[in-house]
């Protein structure tokens, strides 16, 4: 298993052919994203609002998808912010998810950020069992206020 950046450092598409890939592990957790090239157009524009695609690669198939960018606060400072990070339901507890962790916190490191964070809804127990078992704890509840 490899760890493959779908993005480069400005947030350009490396390679289409992994965006294209990741699509199917992607929709596991959002559905909602647009269909077909709509997909590929709503992650680039995503892309280029700061955020970067990695993935978790097996025999040349996506098996973990983590979308994440790095954010400056007044509560942590710099810290490596992780949208989604979802693993292939066929695939999953073969160890991809933890590698692209592991992978996401030696680059957030690298970027000198001194926090790793994600959200995750709160019916997502299995991933939060996942989440404590890798050394993560709940730190904060996040409220929110749909807009129409």
């Amino acid at each position: 298993m490899e760890i493959v950046a779908v993005t480069d450092d400005r947030g350009g598409v490396a390679e289409a052919r992994w965006l294209e890939k990741a699509e199917r592990v992607h929709r596991q957790l959002r559905p909602q994203l647009p269909a077909d090239s709509g997909y590929a157009a709503r992650l680039r524009e995503i892309f280029a609002a700061g955020a970067r695609m990695a993935l978790a690669v097996e025999d040349g198939a996506v098996v973990s998808v983590a979308l994440w960018r790095v954010v400056e606060n007044t509560h942590e400072g710099r810290r490596l912010y992780v949208d989604d990070l979802v693993s292939d339901a066929a695939s999953r507890s073969r160890g991809a998810g933890r590698l692209l962790l592991a992978w996401l916190e030696a680059r957030a490191r690298s970027l000198g950020c001194g926090v790793l964070a994600l959200d995750s809804g709160v019916q997502r127990q299995d991933a939060h069992r996942f989440y404590f078992r890798e050394g993560m704890a709940i730190s904060s509840f996040c409220f929110k206020k749909r807009l129409k």
